[in-house]
């Protein structure tokens, strides 16, 4: 019954991520987190789908990229490359329009920089559009880069909780929605450091909230995630989720009264319809 009710969660989890962090594209494929850690990790090569990507530009856009990846080449000093870098990114970004080649040189920047602010742009940036990510292979990629972006910005910066909050969040809505536990119990006890500090980062308390709930803890799901909603009533994001927890603990009760009141909050009809279908199941 327990697995059955995390499943069910997990399906409205991936609503809340779509209509909550802004994705207006159907879900085709929804990831559960529960029953995959046994499965082989896909593995996404940034540098063949470059290949690919390329093959699709235009005459003009390809002479025109020829020439900032000779300037990668040219690069005799890390001040160069690092530029060199930053106008692939903007070219992928700007020009072609495609996310992964753009993140990666955005990455890649930022690495030969190896300065706290733009190593944290380049993991928020990943760390953003992984909690939308739906393909297991470009989350791994993804999860793997913001990682480790993150942990180069810690050692420049130790104390910086925001930090900390990041690298946990890549392992719970990266590498544990993939459907390894491990990997959710590394960003729980990471934001568990920062709760430690400081209970009233309620960031810290959301994700770990949501944790919880990937990992089927129900009732600390929703002790976390209570917190945050008394001191943000208006948080769509817990208030979403608390309603997932509810129903993965069987509160029926309570369950219906958060997903109403995420109903209110969220004003996009997709998730209104899909929220009236959870409640549906609940009755």
């Amino acid at each position: 019954m327990k697995k059955q009710l995390i499943v069910a969660g997990a399906g409205l989890i991936v609503v809340v991520l779509l209509f909550t962090f802004g994705r207006t594209t159907s879900n085709k494929k929804t990831t559960v987190a529960a029953n995959k850690a046994t499965e082989t990790q896909k593995v996404f090569d940034i540098q063949q789908f470059i290949l690919a990507e390329k093959a699709k530009l235009s005459p003009t856009q390809a002479i025109f990229l020829s020439k900032l990846e000779n300037n990668i080449t040219r690069g005799d000093v890390a001040d160069q490359t690092i530029k060199a870098n930053i106008a692939l990114a903007d070219f992928w970004k700007d020009s072609a329009k495609v996310y992964e080649p753009f993140v990666f040189y955005t990455s890649t920047a930022a690495k030969l920089d190896n300065s706290e602010k733009n190593l944290t742009f380049a993991a928020q940036l990943i760390l953003s559009n992984l909690r939308n990510e739906q393909d297991e292979a470009k989350l791994n990629w993804e999860t793997t880069e913001a990682i480790d972006l993150f942990e180069r910005a810690i050692k420049i910066n130790p104390n910086n909780d925001t930090l900390r909050v990041g690298l946990g969040s890549c392992y719970i809505f990266g590498k544990g929605r993939n459907g390894d536990p491990q990997e959710t119990m590394k960003g729980i006890q990471e934001l568990l450091g920062v709760v430690r500090k400081d209970s009233t980062n309620y960031q810290a308390q959301l994700v770990l909230g949501i944790g919880g709930l990937v990992s089927g803890q129900f009732d600390k799901a929703i002790e976390r995630l209570n917190k945050v909603v008394t001191a943000e009533p208006n948080n769509k994001e817990a208030i979403a989720f608390l309603a997932d927890a509810y129903a993965g603990k069987g509160d029926k009760a309570n369950a219906i009264k958060w997903y109403n009141v995420s109903k209110r909050l969220i004003s996009d009809v997709h998730y209104t319809q899909e929220v009236d279908e959870r409640i549906k199941s609940l009755k």
